[in-house]
């Protein structure tokens, strides 16, 4: 239970706060306020009042840094009181009441990661700034609006919220209205304006509420129109304001390739800020799986599906870091999830996918379905709003089909693709093999048959992935690519929709030995090498971060005539300025 409880001054909010962990043998006190001094005899006989109501099983923790006192003890019953003291002391000690270009962005991130991230009971109580007096100041409106900020953030990540007026409580529902309408005719991410730089916190992104089409019924799904590079204009652009900005041209490496790249995909320079990525889980579970190829049984799949769309899992911890949204799709899993449950299963072709080893994954019909569901995945984020796209996977045993895939259309021998998936020993690596061994003897036939392919030795998930990606390139929408089984996927993509590729980068490389294989296929290489093999989106998310870091650079660095600092002849490598400019190396 994570609860925020809000309140105006003497509400009874604090009350009804320790009412709330009433049966919780211990509880931790984190109070936010200023240890009372003897000269303050209000402030102590405030303080007085609230101790004496506590029983001794809570225990008090003066603090400034409840994130702090949060993750060193995630599992006990806490109560942190109170937002509005302890934002107090942050813009104090920001000194930034009365300048606005001073951010505690990254303060509340902090907090907010911190009260999400805790596994025990946990009850926030903050004041409601619409319930007080604010003062018509610099210093009172920059309060109000930060303390508003706040709530609503720390509400986002909360399972439920409730309001105390004059003692009286009130539960707050949820807001299920959607934040995007879908556009009439819509041919790719809304555009939005530049931010100034330095004026705007980076990542202030909004979760994107999914909208989606009608089911298809796949009739020519795997037939794309043609792709469009990104703009190569805008490349030219982009690479030339590099040259400008302050560095020696070339000095942030990747960072730079990236940030042309997003340029180059909106069509403008400087881009705009990545502000509502989204990552579509597909979860499917395989025939395969039930000759014993992976470390965990099948029903696995259906549960950590849930779990995904519960909020549970790494992809969500990762996702809610940077501000994307998650949305769990059951493509083919082997169970119906029960009623309740927030997995999306209008895209549902079948209960799992046939056994690869005699070249029945699917039908065509289901393969064509399959992709047609991917592509109105697809469609339906970028209509709801996502500027930045993310396939993840869920389903046990589906690195075989993966391999089988990877194996096919770079033609490598079975043993050299093969991986170890969930970490399965060694009679297990050998009934893989053999396994990828009767895949790929049934897929090199239709090597270059991509639809044929997919349903032969692919899977209704991967058929869906290879649709999501492609549709997303006709969409003029970036893609972050994850590990071996979505890398799988985008190479029957590239297939169906050559070209592709160009909207794609790789967002790591997994331990998985075919994932080299499909990059070195692709023509892409990874982001970041973590040793990282789970899936679900993990790696892309990851390598997310440093994309919007690289967006940030070519948005809000400065350029030489800006700052006021020589480009020209005696800029060394690592001063960032030159000797001519009056600033010394190193200064």
């Amino acid at each position: 239970m994570r609860t925020l409880v809000l309140g105006g001054t003497r509400s009874g909010k604090s009350a009804h706060a320790e009412r709330l962990l009433a049966d919780a043998h211990c509880v931790r006190y984190l109070a936010t306020g200023p240890v009372p001094t003897a000269d303050d005899a209000a402030w102590r006989a405030r303080v007085d009042a609230h101790r004496s109501r506590r029983p001794e099983r809570f225990a008090t923790v003066e603090t400034t840094n409840p994130a702090a006192d949060l993750r060193d003890d995630p599992t006990t019953a806490t109560l942190l009181d109170d937002l509005g003291t302890w934002l107090t002391g942050v813009l104090d000690r920001a000194h930034a009441w009365d300048d606005p270009t001073v951010s505690i962005e990254a303060q509340v991130d902090e907090l907010c990661a911190a009260i999400g991230d805790h596994l025990g009971d946990l009850v926030v109580v903050s004041p409601e700034v619409g319930l007080s007096v604010v003062a018509s100041t610099v210093a009172g409106r920059r309060f109000a609006d930060e303390l508003g900020a706040l709530n609503a953030r720390v509400a986002d990540v909360v399972d439920s919220a409730r309001l105390v007026v004059a003692g009286r409580v009130l539960d707050l529902p949820a807001d299920e209205t959607p934040e995007f309408e879908p556009p009439a005719a819509p041919v790719g991410p809304a555009a939005v304006p530049v931010p100034a730089r330095g004026n705007t916190p980076a990542h202030e992104n909004t979760p994107v509420e999914f909208v989606g089409p009608a089911v298809p019924d796949g009739t020519d799904a795997e037939v794309f129109a043609a792709i469009d590079p990104p703009d190569p204009s805008t490349v030219v652009e982009a690479q030339a304001r590099q040259l400008t900005l302050t560095k020696p041209p070339g000095s942030l490496g990747l960072l730079e390739d990236l940030s042309v790249w997003i340029s180059a995909c909106q069509s403008q320079c400087p881009p705009r800020r990545i502000s509502a990525p989204a990552v579509a889980v597909f979860a499917g579970d395989h025939g395969v799986a039930q000759s014993g190829v992976s470390a965990f049984p099948p029903e696995v799949t259906a549960q950590m599906i849930a779990n995904i769309a519960a909020g549970g899992a790494a992809v969500n911890v990762l996702a809610r870091r940077i501000g994307a949204s998650v949305h769990a799709f059951d493509i083919a899993a082997d169970v119906d999830l029960p009623a309740g449950h927030t997995v999306n299963t209008d895209y549902k072709v079948r209960h799992s996918s046939g056994d690869l080893r005699r070249g029945e994954a699917l039908t065509i019909g289901e393969a064509r379905r399959a992709v047609a569901a991917g592509r109105a995945i697809a469609d339906g984020l970028v209509d709801s709003g996502a500027d930045l796209l993310v396939a993840g996977d869920m389903g046990i045993g589906n690195t075989t089909p993966a391999a089988v895939l990877i194996g096919t259309i770079t033609e490598q021998e079975p043993v050299v693709v093969v991986g170890r998936g969930t970490g399965i020993d060694d009679e297990t690596w050998i009934r893989k093999t053999a396994a990828i061994r009767d895949g790929m003897r049934f897929g090199r036939r239709y090597r270059n048959e991509p639809l044929s392919l997919l349903a032969a030795v692919g899977g209704a998930d991967v058929a869906a992935m290879a649709g999501f990606y492609a549709q997303a390139a006709v969409r003029r929408t970036p893609v972050i690519l994850d590990g071996v089984v979505t890398t799988a996927a985008a190479l029957v993509a590239e297939q169906m929709a050559p070209g592709a590729s160009s909207w794609w980068r790789a967002g790591h490389q997994s331990t998985e030995p075919a994932h080299a294989f499909a990059l070195k296929n692709l023509g892409l290489d990874p982001i970041v090498d973590l040793s990282m093999r789970l899936g679900e989106g993990t790696g892309a998310l990851t390598a997310l971060s440093v994309v919007l870091s690289a967006v940030d650079t070519l948005i809000d660095m400065a350029t030489f005539a800006e700052a006021g600092v020589s480009d020209g002849a005696g800029v060394s490598d690592g001063a960032g300025v030159s000797d001519g400019a009056g600033v010394s190396d190193g200064a």
